[in-house]
């Protein structure tokens, strides 16, 4: 039996805001702490005499336990309080984090970036859904363009942090620094008030049919693995450069470790508030104008990107470089929001948990889960610019797989809500 709420009347938009704002707060820690690692690459490379293949399966590991424990944890998302399994991933993947910097050797860093994934996939896979059901249909775009402003700027604040204290502190004291905060929010996300589930949305009977007919349900859903693909071939791309990029600027601009994540960060960020806002506007903008608005932003945000992506890569100047990354940036971050908003309205509402959770297995499996390995393998055989030049063509393939499911997500979407 599936339990749909804890309360059972709709909470207030200010209530709404509130949780918003507390979401998005979590969210920013999720995301601090899993790009810190990358902003003491050289630093651990240094300490540990690591190859660029290992270092890059550092970033790897994470993203398979990720994966593999979201299918687990979206099913028990549709059947529990999903404000009780997000506060207990946060829990778990902030003491991981701290536990990080504990680390005397590559095995056990191995093993706590790892625990993380599992910690941070709890909240992953409930906390979109969740945040959905406490505003209306029409805005979705919208609230999740804000929700996911923790990407570009927790990424970004995770190399500041990263860079200053790895520089002053050494890595040990990043991670342990990051991981605090995320023991203090638990308490406020576990008092939050659940929305029933689906919102304002009529919730049939056949949306709560428990476990396998909902989930196989997903794989004859045409929209769902056509975005799913399209999100896929996107996070290939944007984990080989938010892994890669600040090693990048290190070797080939001759930046120092605090210097390359400063600027990465800071361009990160500018791109990612820009970008984010911008396609969750234009999202529902065009979405108001018909039913494939979300797509049509997002595949024309994948095609003007990926030209601009390999020009960054391949730019000799350090400011044409950083030029051009900007921009990458932004028509990568442009797509977060409506994408994401697509996988809501395709889906029913007792599924949704679900939903993420195999979507967050496919984009992660296809995506960044293999990209840092495959481009540190690549780069110790060829160059670490020649293997960032998979990401432009990662980017092109998202535009395609996005005007494909453009065909069928109006049918899609009309038949979730059947």
């Amino acid at each position: 039996m599936i339990h749909n709420n804890i309360n059972h009347t709709q909470p207030s938009m200010r209530y709404g805001r509130y949780a918003l704002f507390l979401l998005l707060a979590v969210n920013l820690l999720n995301y601090i702490d899993r790009q810190i690692l990358y902003a003491v690459f050289p630093l651990i490379k240094e300490d540990f005499h690591l190859s660029d293949t290992a270092l890059g399966f550092l970033g790897s590991a994470f993203m398979i336990f990720y994966m593999f424990s979201a299918p687990l944890l979206g099913w028990l998302g549709d059947r529990m309080s999903r404000v009780k399994l997000a506060a207990r991933g946060l829990v778990v993947w902030s003491m991981a984090t701290a536990a990080a910097g504990f680390a005397p050797g590559y095995a056990m860093l191995l093993a706590a970036r790892s625990v993380v994934g599992i910690g941070e996939a709890s909240f992953g896979t409930v906390s979109p859904g969740l945040l959905v059901d406490f505003f209306p249909r029409e805005s979705r775009g919208r609230i999740l363009s804000y929700f996911y402003l923790a990407i570009p700027v927790g990424s970004a604040l995770g190399y500041l942090l990263g860079g200053l204290l790895g520089q002053t502190l050494g890595w040990h004291a990043a991670f342990l620094i990051v991981g605090v905060p995320g023991l203090l929010l638990a308490v406020p996300l576990r008092l939050l008030r659940e929305p029933v589930r689906g919102g304002g949305e009529a919730v049939k009977r056949a949306a709560h049919r428990s476990g396998a007919p909902g989930s196989m349900a997903l794989f004859r859903n045409r929209s769902f693995i056509l975005n799913t693909l399209a999100m896929a071939a996107m996070t290939f791309a944007l984990g080989g450069l938010a892994q890669w990029v600040p090693m990048f600027l290190f070797r080939e601009h001759g930046l120092d470790v605090v210097r390359a994540n400063t600027l990465f960060g800071g361009i990160t960020v500018l791109a990612g508030i820009t970008g984010t806002l911008t396609g969750g506007w234009l999202g529902d903008y065009f979405q108001k104008k018909h039913g494939r608005g979300y797509l049509t932003v997002s595949g024309w945000g994948f095609i003007a990107g990926a030209p601009v992506t390999a020009y960054a890569i391949l730019a000799h100047s350090l400011t044409g470089c950083l030029t051009a990354m900007f921009f990458a940036e932004f028509f990568l971050f442009l797509n977060t929001g409506p994408l994401n908003t697509v996988i809501v309205n395709v889906t029913q509402p007792g599924m949704r948990s679900m939903a993420f959770a195999v979507n967050i297995f496919f984009i992660h499996a296809l995506g960044d889960a293999c990209s840092p390995a495959i481009l540190g393998w690549i780069s110790d055989l060829h160059g670490l610019r020649n293997a960032l030049m998979a990401a432009p063509v990662a980017i092109l393939a998202a535009a395609f797989f996005c005007f494909i499911c453009s065909r069928f997500v109006e049918e899609d979407s009309a038949r979730a809500l059947q």
